[in-house]
């Protein structure tokens, strides 16, 4: 396996490790509290694993990793779930507001984050930092009317895979208008025959 492929996967175990072992933890204990547990001990094994591979932690996966640690430890301590189920209206909340302040101060922060692989105009990464920052802020009031309408098992499907579903759907939904501006030196050569 190549470095570039095992830093792929490590991304993605960063990511997603700790809610894989939330999730797995609640099958098995269907217990929210129990679970949590889970999603502590693969919030601090992710960044750990990330950090020992990378020799760095990137910011998006430290934030959510970060707030998966006070979240879920403050669900603990308190012995109250609602602490962690107001988790992701907090972080995406936040992400669509970071999103919406980088547009008032005339910067564009997915152009820090995607800037590499696309060269796109300025009005083009405006339309694309509103249209995730409107994401965000509507997949946190989708998450509050889950976790207050719904039962635990619920929310928990909800949250995961349910919110994934939801992102990989819109961000694919996004695909055309951001392979017009690949570089062309990060696409594939065609194929020889």
């Amino acid at each position: 396996m190549s470095a570039e492929n095992r830093r792929h996967w490590v991304r993605y175990f960063v990511d997603y490790a700790a809610l894989a072992a939330f999730l797995a933890a609640f099958l098995v204990t269907r217990d929210i509290q129990k679970a949590t547990w889970g999603l502590v001990v693969g919030s601090i094994v992710a960044i750990a694993v990330g950090f020992a591979v990378e020799r760095r932690i990137a910011p998006l996966p430290l934030f959510v990793g970060g707030a998966g640690l006070v979240f879920g430890g403050a669900s603990l301590f308190f012995h109250d779930p609602r602490i962690l189920k107001v988790k992701p209206t907090i972080v995406n909340t936040a992400i669509g507001l970071l999103l919406l302040g980088g547009l008032v101060l005339k910067k564009h922060p997915l152009k820090l984050v995607l800037g590499e692989a696309f060269a796109m105009p300025d009005a083009v990464w405006r339309r694309l930092t509103l249209n995730y920052a409107g994401f965000f802020l509507g997949l946190a009031a989708l998450n509050e009317f889950v976790w207050r309408t719904q039962t635990d098992e619920t929310w928990v499907y909800f949250r995961f895979p349910g919110m994934m579903i939801i992102t990989v759907v819109f961000s694919i939904a996004h695909a055309p208008l951001l392979m017009k501006y690949v570089k062309a030196e990060d696409l594939p050569p065609p194929p020889t025959e």
